[in-house]
């Protein structure tokens, strides 16, 4: 079971971030409506929140997901790949040092985003994209196969639509694997059930198994529909503002 989250109020220079959406941009006060309704669903999902304050340097920063990994076992620091979020990762360190005595970290040359790292259950997939290169991704496997998970790493560079692993692939429990079509076939998932996403919802791929609850992108009624059908207990936030700055459902939070 999940404790705890992280989550980083967006600052006013949200609509500075980096973004290949086109989707137009971000309402702030919209903005924080969401990101508030996001954390009251943290709370119903059982956890504790960790709030940090608006950080306006680094208009990315409320996507903490990417500055760390963290497991039962260990927590990692990342190295983000744009270099202009970089700077994100020190006050998380500050913030995780309350919770793990020692935290590993990815060095130079090796970039992780944490948005192209994928856990199920003991197992981690790690997406090299434009963002995770190859040698963070070797250290990053490195680091958990010390600490006992088996580490494999996929390329996505070649797959269009996917910044990020995590922008189309969620492990939700029970062996089942959300995954959209460019990925559903992977050699790599067999062995999992496939739940795919239809073509259109691409965006809910990006979905996230927080205890007894799945927190899930409204406006996507077909997937919507059939995770209810398979029994999974939906909490549906509207994240508009997020998408339009490349975010998804689980960049929000760090959860352990």
């Amino acid at each position: 079971m999940l404790r705890n989250a992280i989550v980083r109020i967006p600052g006013d220079t949200f609509d500075k971030g980096l973004t290949t959406s086109h989707l137009g941009s971000p309402d702030y006060a919209q903005a924080l409506g969401q990101h508030a309704r996001y954390c009251a669903g943290l709370r119903t999902c059982g956890l504790n929140l960790v709030l940090l304050d608006a950080d306006r340097r680094f208009p990315d920063s409320t996507f903490v997901e990417d500055t760390a990994l963290l497991t039962e076992r260990c927590a990692i620091l990342t190295r983000p790949g744009a270099e202009s979020r970089q700077g994100e990762v020190e006050s998380i360190q500050s913030c995780l040092s309350r919770f793990y005595e020692s935290i590993a970290c990815i060095k130079p040359p090796g970039t992780v985003d944490g948005g192209d790292v994928c856990q199920a259950e003991n197992h981690f997939w790690i997406g090299i994209s434009g963002r995770t290169n190859e040698e963070g991704a070797r250290q990053l496997s490195a680091i958990l196969a010390e600490f006992g998970f088996t580490p494999v790493s996929i390329d996505i560079r070649a797959i269009d639509g996917l910044l990020h692993l995590k922008s189309g692939l969620a492990y939700l429990g029970e062996n089942q694997m959300l995954a959209v079509s460019s990925l559903a076939s992977h050699e790599m998932l067999r062995g999992y059930e496939i739940i795919r996403v239809p073509a259109g919802e691409e965006y809910a791929g990006n979905c996230v198994r927080v205890n007894d609850y799945v927190l899930f992108a409204a406006g996507f009624p077909v997937l919507e529909q059939e995770l209810a059908r398979l029994g999974y207990s939906l909490l549906t936030l509207d994240m508009s503002e997020f998408q339009k700055m490349d975010g998804g459902v689980s960049c929000l939070s760090l959860r352990f």
